[in-house]
């Protein structure tokens, strides 16, 4: 299956999703998660619908395509193409989107402040208690 440009902006403008696992500031340290912050790019598309996730994983020749099963009875199992390494996201996932920008309002606003958090963890941000504090209010503008 061949992607266009232009297939991959229309697919992720109704199925796509950029965000980030946020540590709570007011949460404990203690938790089973060790992250602070967990920025990735995902798209979940049903179990028929797989090829099209391989052949995105192949374009950006970076992710993985996984199962998702759905325990909820009138939903269909997934499969979901996941991007989470902060290098990929960086340099390849990124730069599609500024090059090839999305149409829907509510991706544009999701994808600015996404691209606001990787910069910000580029800096550092996230390694102080301040930081993940600011971290955590700007994802919380996100959908």
């Amino acid at each position: 299956m061949k992607l266009t440009d232009e297939y991959i902006v229309g697919l992720v403008d109704g199925e796509g999703s950029f965000t980030a696992f946020v540590r709570s500031p007011s949460v404990s340290t203690e938790r089973v998660r060790r992250t602070r912050i967990e920025p990735r790019f995902y798209i979940k598309l049903v179990e028929k619908d797989k090829e099209v996730l391989v052949a995105l994983k192949d374009y950006f020749n970076c992710g993985s395509v996984y199962y998702q099963k759905d325990a909820r009875g009138n939903h269909q199992n997934c499969y979901r193409y996941e991007v989470f390494n902060r290098k990929e996201l960086e340099e390849i996932i990124i730069p599609f989107f500024q090059k090839h920008p999305l149409r829907f309002p509510s991706k544009v606003k999701d994808f600015g402040i996404f691209c606001e958090l990787m910069q910000r963890i580029k800096q550092n941000e996230h390694l102080t208690a301040s930081g993940i504090r600011a971290l955590h209010r700007l994802k919380q503008q996100m959908h």
